[in-house]
């Protein structure tokens, strides 16, 4: 009689538990609603309409936060629309979500390029080449947008003077 409220609650506790475990779904396991929506927003940006893409990626994001595809498109058309501040914001959300997408890398460092960050740049490349265990085009990429960039001239902004205006009408100094 002592253990019996005991063990009922306990026995409750075990079973909420085991419950939710089982309603819980995998990492990898994405909304088939967001996946929709991130075809149908594939089908937009081919169609050259950036906005309703970018409507539906968001849609598709919102349904589902770790739907890696999405944040990459929605990144690419940042990108497209030199938004390379937006884009990088939207890469580091999928490096959240995975820490090695050689994909997010390699689209971070590209954007870090059109931002002007080369030794960043540089930094996600070195990270691609530690994850690439076999040949991977991201590498021969982004190797050849950094070095286009570093054969850039760096232009320098020249010290503008300001320029001394003349009065018609004359000054007069207080006694």
């Amino acid at each position: 009689m002592r253990f019996s409220l005991p063990a009922a609650a306990l026995a409750l506790t075990l079973l909420t538990v085991s419950s939710v475990s089982l309603g819980a779904r995998r990492d990898d396991d994405i909304d088939t609603r967001s996946m929709a929506l991130t075809a149908e927003a594939k089908k937009l940006t081919d169609a050259g309409k950036l906005d309703e893409a970018v409507d539906t990626l968001e849609s598709a994001v919102a349904v589902d936060p770790r739907n890696r595809t999405a944040f990459i498109a929605l990144a690419q058309l940042a990108q497209k629309q030199g938004l390379p501040g937006k884009a990088i914001r939207l890469y580091r959300d999928v490096l959240t979500i995975e820490p090695n997408d050689i994909t997010a890398l390699a689209g971070q460092g590209a954007a870090m390029i059109d931002k002007g960050a080369i030794t960043r740049a540089k930094d996600n490349l070195a990270r691609i080449k530690q994850l690439c265990t076999r040949q991977c085009p991201e590498i021969a990429v982004l190797s050849g947008q950094i070095a286009t960039a570093e054969a850039k001239p760096v232009v320098a902004v020249e010290a503008v003077l300001p320029k001394t205006v003349v009065s018609e009408t004359p000054v007069v100094e207080p006694k």
